[in-house]
């Protein structure tokens, strides 16, 4: 008996292994995966659905309570997320995309409709927070005052429950973004930059171009003044469809597939860095040649797209 256990030992110890091989191979990461968009219309989907996912983003304009249109909209896509158990990640935007035309509004005013917000939706089970949406870009108000972007999270800070998460800074990738961190954490406190240890990166430059180039210069550019920062791709994804007057993304929906896999790949490129969470953007897309920007997982009428085969593919590697 004595000898027989002696023999089984090794073949004991080669079945563990294998077993925690196996284990480990079939681990998923710890980067969170979600969708974000403006309609309940990807609620009710039933390929939205068979995702599992349990993040969305939401953006609301700052001045949004008050207009009851724009504030039943952002109450049905809350309560709906809620109804299904996702989390909604509410992000203060512009109320005018007109580039270089929204008025940017003083801390007080921000202040006075962000306690009517949090007031609002808070109890609604909304409990993550972005200061202000692609705040160095042209169709926000805030894209010449990083100043005025810092100053409205130190607004949010006091005045979401704590405990909350809130996206400090959100920015897009383009020429110059370094700067504008720069000068954000530059007006804080070394107080609040240790608080403001989320930023949010939209980074469709680096996806839909296949490199990194910008990304990597956001993160190391927060890391300056926040060495434990965590970074969530708030907003991202592989373009059908873009169209500027300089740039030029012709329809293609293939190619757009494609790109979506540069987003996990560049996610998991990060994760050492902080990378925590990546919300694609968006689910329903405008059809091609109806708008100029496209980035939809679906079409109009809710047929799945080539990308959104290649993120449940994918999914299987993530969390949600």
């Amino acid at each position: 008996m004595q000898r027989l256990r002696l023999l089984l030992l090794p073949l004991i110890a080669l079945f563990a292994l294998g077993g925690f091989a196996s284990t480990a191979s079939a681990a998923k990461s710890s980067i969170t995966i979600g969708i974000g968009d403006q309609s309940t219309k990807m609620f009710a989907s039933s390929d939205y659905k068979a995702l599992g996912l349990k993040k969305t983003r939401y953006f609301f304009p700052w001045n949004g309570m008050d207009d009851q249109f724009t504030q039943d909209r952002a109450r049905e896509f809350v309560d709906e997320a809620k109804a299904q158990g996702v989390s909604v990640l509410f992000h203060l935007s512009t109320d005018d995309f007109t580039a270089r035309k929204a008025k940017l509004p003083s801390v007080s005013a921000y202040k006075a409709q962000l306690k009517k917000i949090v007031a609002f939706f808070g109890p609604r089970g909304v409990h993550e927070w972005g200061v202000w949406n692609e705040a160095n870009h042209v169709s926000q108000p805030t894209y010449k005052n990083p100043v005025r972007a810092a100053d409205f999270y130190k607004a949010m800070y006091a005045a979401v429950p704590k405990g909350d998460n809130i996206v400090a800074l959100d920015v897009l990738d383009q020429g110059g973004v370094d700067g504008y961190i720069k000068k954000f954490y530059g007006r804080l406190s070394s107080t609040y930059r240790k608080r403001a240890k989320i930023v949010g990166i939209h980074n469709y430059g680096d996806v839909n171009r296949n490199r990194s180039t910008y990304t990597s210069k956001m993160i190391s550019a927060t890391r300056k003044y926040n060495r434990s920062a965590k970074f969530w791709f708030t907003e991202t994804g592989g373009l059908v469809e873009f169209k500027t007057t300089k740039t030029v993304f012709k329809c293609d929906t293939k190619r757009a597939a494609s790109r979506t896999k540069s987003v996990f790949s560049l996610a998991t490129k990060y994760k050492s860095q902080g990378v925590q969470r990546v919300y694609l953007y968006n689910w329903t897309g405008a059809g091609c040649g109806k708008t100029r920007f496209d980035a939809g997982l679906t079409d109009p009428d809710g047929t799945v797209r080539p990308a959104y085969n290649t993120v449940k593919a994918l999914l299987s590697k993530y969390s949600r």
